[in-house]
């Protein structure tokens, strides 16, 4: 009897001990695993490449994915709700023409530029949200017809042409419109941080929209009934949601988040630019996705999609300044995503089993 008794707990400790290990490690690398990546590439692009670790070079990178990151919160919008925004790349430089074309050919100052800019990006917004909802196209297929409608709808005013002061237009005449110096501030202007004429603008209306947004879909009834929605939208519908409304205003505060970056865009560059816009789409997507990643969330949501976009933006920086070829940058910010992706839901998967 007695040496039976001692024999069990002998027998039970190695099964144990070989199992309540793993467990706290997984649960480490799920929740901290890409901030450690992050962390990662920033002592490795340190190393690799002089003036990395500047302050100028932060500046830039914070400067570079603030365009990036509001078009990214916004897809987290339509993401939370179980859709996805093809359009933002689009409804963005649809806006920076709007703005350009506003001052520039209709002479008008900066608030009604930036009134005009809000009104496309919520009535694309809301257009796409009821192409999806009453219509019931799905919303890759409503969003993308979308995208190239206004890849030739904001070139059809000046035949193509990017819009600059003085520029001449199709009939010939003269533009004597420019752009306000306020409007210009939104893009150009500086604060001072610790280190004067540190902080650009773009920057602080990146950070209060993540926070904005991100207090609205966490602490919120209606942000919580968004997630309710792209969780089980039948079990929310017949809780007595109104899942279609949910889900058309998703799109418009996407379309409303777009047409901030490009408002942005357009005050940094001081010019409606054809072409400026077309990395935008897929620098927002990605950042979107890798914040699925962060902290072991495997679901959209603010902060991640905040840390996605600064992810991507030291990638691209780390990558310019190490010389590589452009045409490899996507490629790796691609495998990057597929990576972390992966790495998640997999650990997850088995987390769950």
């Amino acid at each position: 009897m007695d040496s039976n008794l001692a024999e069990k707990p002998a027998a039970a400790m190695p099964e144990t001990g070989s199992v309540r290990p793993r467990l706290p490690i997984r649960a480490l690398l799920i929740r901290y695993g890409f901030l450690a990546l992050l962390a990662g590439l920033i002592i490795f692009f340190s190393h690799a490449t002089r003036g990395f670790a500047s302050p100028q070079a932060a500046v830039f990178i914070l400067q570079s994915v603030s365009i990036t990151g509001i078009l990214a919160l916004g897809v987290t919008a339509t993401l939370v709700v179980g859709g996805f925004d093809l359009s933002i790349g689009s409804i963005a430089t649809s806006a920076m023409m709007a703005a350009a074309y506003v001052m520039v050919v209709l002479e008008q100052n900066a608030l009604v530029a930036v009134l005009a800019c809000l009104a496309i990006g919520a009535l694309v917004g809301l257009i796409n949200g009821i192409i999806i909802c009453y219509m019931r196209v799905p919303d890759l297929l409503a969003t993308l017809g979308m995208m190239f409608l206004l890849i030739g709808l904001q070139r059809i005013p000046t035949e193509g042409r990017s819009i600059a002061a003085g520029m001449t237009m199709p009939d010939g005449s003269t533009a004597q419109g420019a752009f306000s110096p306020a409007f210009l501030a939104l893009g150009r202007h500086r604060f001072d941080l610790f280190i004067p004429n540190l902080v650009p603008a773009a920057v602080v209306v990146l950070i209060v929209l993540a926070v904005l947004i991100w207090f609205f879909l966490e602490y919120t009834r209606f942000g919580r009934m968004m997630y309710a929605v792209g969780s089980n939208a039948r079990a929310a519908e017949f809780a007595g949601a109104p899942v279609k409304a949910y889900k058309i205003w998703a799109y418009v505060i996407s379309g409303m988040f777009a047409s901030i970056g490009g408002i942005l865009l357009a005050a940094r560059l001081g010019r409606g630019d054809i072409a400026s816009g077309n990395n935008l789409l897929l620098d927002a997507v990605a950042a979107a996705l890798i914040g699925f990643a962060v902290l072991g969330a495997a679901k959209p949501n603010a902060f991640g999609t905040a840390i996605g976009a600064l992810f991507v933006g030291v990638l691209l920086q780390g990558l310019t300044m190490m010389n590589v070829p452009y045409y490899t940058q996507d490629f790796v910010k691609g495998a990057v995503l597929v990576i972390a992706l992966v790495f998640t839901f997999a650990l997850l998967g088995r987390n769950g089993r």
